[in-house]
């Protein structure tokens, strides 16, 4: 079974003894009940568990009073087989989103010391159903994602060892071996087509097939759709949908700045606008927006009217795109696909993994009257660092330019090719943004 890197932080949560409750957010389908269940079975001698989608009754168990007691009794009333065994027993609540008061129970459950409580959702960031009280200062949050990069490797047979010496390659900034560059960077083409959606990806492992996988994919997609629908006020579905339906689209113009005359001509901000922000909510998209400078923090010169939007897992964004693309993408060398379509891709495909990375916030720099262009902009303790994306091995000038500011440490140039160093560029092959 694949070990989720999020479990060593639901561990550390359970170590640290503080007795918050656990919640984790992510979109739908990313795996958070999967690795929930099988840690609480590994990490505790009783495990309850209760799903408001699956068994909308047992959102009676929180229609009264909110406190330990009372919760602890109702669940012994509808789930019978519970043992409430002190200090060994974990209560899951899953798909909390659908019940409000359980929410509010938390601030509550938090104080029980006999057992431990973990909660998680999709749409939580979302007002979907308000309820009447956050526990604050309660609970613990942390966002999961689909399978990153480091998790596909492992799941597509690369052991630790490899990754390990990727690691130690990137860290010292020497060439790897060109036996393993070249396997790894198949397998960053084949992340880019599957994304780490769990489900898509066993398919694909189970049956050997791209084209299966894909299917799955895009039912997900169309899963996606029904959440909009679902969990979108009126005035906001279908404006929503039309947005994130867009980004193969957005991201294939030269461009690849967020547009809403794409959606429909004529369209505004002031339409649109919400659709985006409720797409963010619902951790269905990440918006990176252009700045005007490169003062610390960067997003005091964030230029909010003017932003990329890239999906939060990169293979349903190319479940939007058609079988041709895919197959450029994975055979790159006999590929007449058109720059800008590739290179919003490759965009698209680093932005997912310095997503996962845990970076709450990219940015990027482009001069709409020049051709000069960052694709993404971090800071970290050395400051500000500058990342371009190359989907081949083409110059780069702009990051040239860049680097001969004094305060900018370094920056990375991300190639279809191995490691190298000229000066404060440092030029790594697609596949180390993992380790940024």
């Amino acid at each position: 079974m694949l070990q989720r890197e999020v479990t060593s932080k639901i561990k550390k949560w359970k170590e640290k003894h503080d007795h918050k409750c656990l919640v984790i957010r992510g979109a739908r389908q990313v795996g958070k009940t999967f690795t929930v269940e099988h840690f609480c079975r590994d990490e505790y001698s009783s495990f309850v568990e209760m799903n408001f989608l699956e068994m909308p009754s047992m959102k009676n168990i929180f229609s009264g009073d909110l406190d330990a007691r009372t919760i602890k009794k109702n669940i012994s009333l509808y789930i019978p087989e519970a043992k409430f065994i002190p200090g060994e027993t974990c209560i899951f609540i899953d798909e909390i989103q659908e019940c409000p008061e359980a929410i509010t129970s938390l601030k509550f459950l938090a104080k029980e010391k006999d057992f431990d409580v973990i909660a998680s959702g999709s749409m939580l960031g979302i007002d979907y159903k308000r309820p009447t009280s956050y526990p604050v200062g309660s609970v613990q949050y942390i966002d999961m994602f689909s399978l990153n990069f480091r998790e596909f490797l492992r799941s597509s047979g690369v052991g630790d060892e490899i990754i390990e010496e990727l690691k130690e390659h990137f860290l010292n900034r020497t060439s790897v071996p060109w036996a393993i560059h070249d396997k790894i960077m198949e397998l960053f083409r084949l992340y880019i087509i599957l994304g780490g959606m769990p489900e898509a990806l066993s398919i694909y492992y189970n049956n050997n097939s791209i084209a299966d996988a894909d299917r799955k994919i895009r039912d997900i997609l169309n899963d996606y759709r029904y959440d909009i629908a679902h969990y979108a006020v009126a005035d906001v579905k279908i404006k929503a949908e039309e947005c994130y339906f867009s980004l193969s689209n957005q991201l294939s113009k030269d461009n690849h700045k967020f547009k809403y005359s794409i959606i429909e001509k004529g369209g505004t901000a002031r339409k649109f606008g919400s659709s985006i922000d409720w797409l963010k909510s619902a951790d269905l998209i990440k918006c990176v927006h252009n700045i005007s400078g490169y003062d610390i923090p960067l997003g005091n010169g964030a230029i909010t009217d003017n932003f990329r939007v890239y999906p939060t897992d990169i293979g349903l964004l190319m479940g939007m795109f058609d079988k041709n693309v895919k197959e450029y993408i994975l055979h790159p060398d006999d590929s007449t696909l058109r720059g800008t379509v590739k290179g919003g891709i490759y965009e698209a495909a680093i932005a997912d993994i310095l997503i996962k990375n845990g970076y709450k916030e990219l940015f990027f720099r482009k001069n709409e009257t020049a051709t000069f262009e960052i694709e993404f902009l971090i800071e970290n303790q050395d400051g500000v660092i500058p990342i371009e994306v190359k989907s081949g091995r083409s110059k780069s000038k702009s990051l040239d330019n860049l680097l001969k500011r004094d305060e900018i440490p370094y920056g990375y140039k991300l190639i279809d090719g191995n490691v190298g160093v000229a000066g404060k560029k440092i030029t790594l092959p697609l596949y180390m943004a993992m380790f940024i």
